[in-house]
């Protein structure tokens, strides 16, 4: 939820919360922390992974420390995070240039939101140019698959089209499950000959589409994963020093992706109704994105061999 449309849905929030009886209030209140700050929730359902760890790290955490926490609700915390929160406001800049050459031939999806299988890929690239787009610097490309969470980062020197789609096929490798779809921006760096060729011309092709111009929101898994996974750890600084890219790479295939997959919970959007003036959504509890791959791809095998079992006793035998 971008700032602008916190604050509206706030300023409408504020109005039937004056209105409201205390039982209506108290509602209000959760609906609103589930809306517009469900990090703590997340933080919540990790923290009985994270305290044994953190105890090797630090020293052991005393019995009364460690009780209390995990007996913290997502309201304190909340409440404890807010001012370090509100020290994170800049926002970066956008080096998306159009692709020309390919937009008539890549369709425009917007419909992938409910895409429920692995395997159905948005990517995007963060500049970290710093203040100026002049000369040479380092480019993060970012993947996200949509039904699971899965994420993973890759650096690269400017955006080159040999340069991300190497790296592309590196993530490839790495990911547990079959790359199906491909969903990018309309940026020259996906939409090229090369990229094309690498997807289309394959035994499995992979679905490959493009969201519309100036349309950030259709990419808006891959947009919240630019910010949650990269700029808020790297930050907005310009790295034009070209050594700096096999370092990021270092850090993201060792230890980043690592962290991100097994160790930080998200919750996912299954449901959100219109009344009135506002959106009510509703969130599943918060899992690792290890944990929902884990339990899709089971579902998913469990599936194809109840489907299997059902064609073969159909099948009448001499």
């Amino acid at each position: 939820m971008s700032p602008q449309s916190k604050q509206e849905y706030t300023e409408t929030t504020h109005v039937r919360y004056k209105n409201s009886s205390r039982r209506e209030k108290t509602k209000i209140l959760d609906e609103y922390c589930a809306t517009c700050v469900p990090c703590s929730k997340r933080l919540k359902a990790i923290l009985p992974l994270w305290l044994p760890g953190y105890g090797e790290l630090y020293g052991k955490l005393s019995q009364d420390v460690y009780d209390t926490l995990l007996k913290i609700s997502p309201a304190t915390i909340d409440r404890i995070l807010c001012p370090s929160r509100s020290q994170y406001r800049k926002r970066g800049r956008s080096t998306t240039k159009p692709g020309t050459l390919l937009r008539k031939q890549i369709p425009i999806a917007t419909n992938q939101w409910d895409e429920t299988r692995p395997g159905f890929i948005e990517a995007d690239t963060v500049a970290h140019c710093g203040e100026s787009m002049m000369g040479m610097f380092a480019f993060t490309l970012d993947c996200v698959d949509i039904a699971t969470g899965w994420t993973e980062q890759r650096a690269v020197w400017g955006k080159g089209q040999h340069g991300v789609m190497e790296e592309l096929k590196d993530i490839e490798r790495h990911l547990p499950f079959a790359l199906l779809g491909f969903d990018c921006d309309n940026g020259s760096e996906f939409l090229n000959h090369h990229l094309m060729r690498h997807f289309v011309q394959r035994r499995r092709p992979v679905k490959f589409t493009r969201s519309r111009a100036c349309h950030s929101q259709d990419n808006a898994h891959i947009e919240q994963k630019n910010w949650t996974h990269v700029r808020q750890w790297i930050g907005y600084d310009r790295l034009d020093d070209p050594r700096v890219v096999p370092l990021l790479n270092d850090l993201y295939r060792t230890q980043w992706r690592l962290f991100h997959i097994f160790f930080v919970p998200s919750v996912k959007l299954i449901d959100k109704e219109r009344i009135g003036s506002s959106t009510i959504k509703r969130h599943d509890l918060p899992k690792t994105p290890y944990r929902e791959s884990s339990i899709r791809l089971i579902s998913q095998n469990q599936s194809k061999t109840h489907s299997q079992n059902n064609l073969l006793t159909s099948i009448p035998f001499c």
